[in-house]
């Protein structure tokens, strides 16, 4: 383990809760072992490393990124999105590779929606156009893989689309695309939660079918 990935586990284990750790492999399962630190712990982690190892460039943080990630611990997975959230600056299209892997290893809300909605979608937005078409030809690739891969791909423009902004007519294509596949509960909630933050801000649009359903 890297020093900078060491004090990031280390300030994570001071702040467990063997309560809260069994609570939230109650509620969250997905076979992670739990540390039970809080949400707002795993951000006051990222928080001091990024103090501690200053000037961290594009490689280090995905780098420190996979390695958080690749222990099968909640709080650690959580704080591998936190990180890429607190780097969006230094992302690009090329990065959706490795991100694609921790949505596909992720398989839980509380990790796949942060890392569509808080990661994905906002560095999309930052991109010139040759690489925000890969990264948009990527996401539509996404749309029709499996079950958690499509929920990220619905989901990843939420912020723009809140924000009176975004591609409208796209979410709308790829919602129906993810909707062709297999086992579409997560799909259908995330065309659901976008449809019931939008509807009230942009009436008149058009929504994907599936949102009805």
């Amino acid at each position: 383990m890297t020093e900078a990935a060491d004090f990031v586990d280390a300030a994570l284990q001071r702040e467990s809760s063997y309560e809260r750790a069994i609570a939230e492999a109650e509620r969250l399962g997905g076979g992670l072992r739990f540390y039970g630190a809080s949400v707002g712990a795993v951000r006051g982690a990222i928080r001091d490393a990024s103090r501690r190892y200053r000037g961290l460039g594009h490689d280090e943080v995905t780098a420190l990124s996979s390695e958080l990630w690749a222990v099968p611990v909640f709080e650690r997975r959580l704080a591998a999105v936190v990180l890429l959230q607190s780097n969006l600056r230094l992302l690009d299209n090329s990065d959706l590779t490795r991100i694609e892997g921790f949505v596909r290893s992720g398989r839980m809300r509380a990790l796949v929606d942060p890392l569509a909605v808080d990661v994905v979608g906002p560095m999309i937005e930052t991109l010139d156009r040759r690489p925000r078409v890969r990264a948009e030809t990527a996401l539509d690739r996404w749309a029709g893989d499996d079950q958690w891969l499509r929920r990220a791909a619905v989901l990843a423009p939420l912020r723009a689309l809140r924000s009176g902004a975004g591609d409208w007519d796209r979410f709308v294509r790829r919602a129906e695309l993810a909707s062709g596949g297999p086992e579409l509960d997560e799909v259908r909630d995330a065309i659901a939660s976008v449809a019931a933050e939008i509807t009230g801000l942009r009436p008149g649009l058009r929504f994907p079918a599936d949102s009805e359903n």
